[in-house]
């Protein structure tokens, strides 16, 4: 197949690059500064900037674009900052791939547009499936817009799945953040410890992803693994790999009184998110326990 991946350079498109190569298939990198080599081609999502023709003869698409959610204070320009990566990434591929069915009508193509389970907001212990309605924080709110962006794919009959990805367990991303305090046994549950965080392994999220470019699969798509964990759940498991003991703990207030929204919202909030229509496909996790994968993680480092 010949792809197309935007957020290449990313925790997950970086791997997802590898991947797709090695299994023989046409990579086409979408990059916002100049191109250096064969593969990566400029583009602006900002302005809706996409060299003519590149999706000419794409068969798929997979869009990653977006800056860090939770790296920096939400402040008012930071917020417009996380919604406007994705919605104007996610708006600018779908128009070109619909500009690519018109000129083309008679070729399949897919679109895999990221999104997040922070789509169904804070659903405390309730199990999340794909049918969940949105939740209504600023999470939600920016998947809601985020994933409506692929509007004119899904119009020219592109069969569009968007991904609903928890956290990723990798040597970066929040893990890697959270290794060298765990490590030093400075690691601790957030708040009472009960929040959802529906995890998945580097591996799964890739192997999910090539998975979905030929699997008949449209609409929202868990990527998560199939045993959510808990917060204290998963800080226990990560000391535990580590061989540290992780006994301190952040209290709820010190978090919503430092961070702000940011805290509420995207620490101290969760989501019991199952990956039901990914199951359903017919995708088998390679890891399925969250300390098998975190040793997986470890064995890399």
């Amino acid at each position: 197949m010949k792809v197309a991946v935007t957020g290449s350079s990313g925790l997950i498109g970086s791997e997802l690059v590898t991947t797709l190569q090695a299994e023989g298939h046409e990579v086409l990198r979408l990059v916002r500064r100049t191109p250096r080599t064969a593969d990566e081609h400029r583009w602006e999502p900002a302005h809706d900037r996409i060299p003519p023709g590149l999706f000419d003869d794409v068969d798929a698409v997979v869009n990653l674009a977006g800056v860090g959610v939770a790296d920096r204070p939400w402040t008012a320009a930071r917020k417009r900052e996380v919604l406007a990566s994705r919605v104007d990434s996610t708006r600018t591929v779908s128009r070109a791939l619909a500009q690519a069915v018109a000129a083309a009508p008679g070729r399949d193509r897919v679109l895999l547009s990221a999104s997040a389970v922070g789509w169904y907001g804070d659903t405390g212990d309730q199990v999340v499936e794909e049918t969940a309605p949105a939740g209504e924080d600023f999470l939600a709110r920016v998947c809601v817009e985020w994933e409506a962006a692929t509007g004119p794919a899904v119009a020219a009959g592109v069969r569009v799945a968007t991904l609903r990805t928890g956290l990723v367990l990798a040597r970066g991303g929040l893990l890697g953040r959270l290794l060298p305090l765990f490590r030093l046994g400075l690691g601790g549950k957030l708040g009472a410890g009960r929040q959802y965080m529906p995890w998945i392994s580097l591996r799964d999220e890739v192997d999910a992803i090539v998975y979905l470019l030929t699997a008949p699969v449209s609409g929202p798509v868990n990527l998560t693994a199939p045993q959510p964990a808990t917060n204290a759940d998963f800080t226990a498991a990560l000391a535990a790999a580590v061989h540290r003991p992780a006994v301190l703990a952040v209290p709820a207030p010190v978090l919503r009184i430092g961070l702000g929204e940011l805290g509420r919202v995207a620490l101290l909030s969760g989501q019991r998110a199952v990956p039901r229509v990914l199951q359903e496909a017919g995708f088998s996790h390679t890891h399925t326990g969250l300390s098998a994968a975190l040793q997986a993680v470890l064995a890399k480092d």
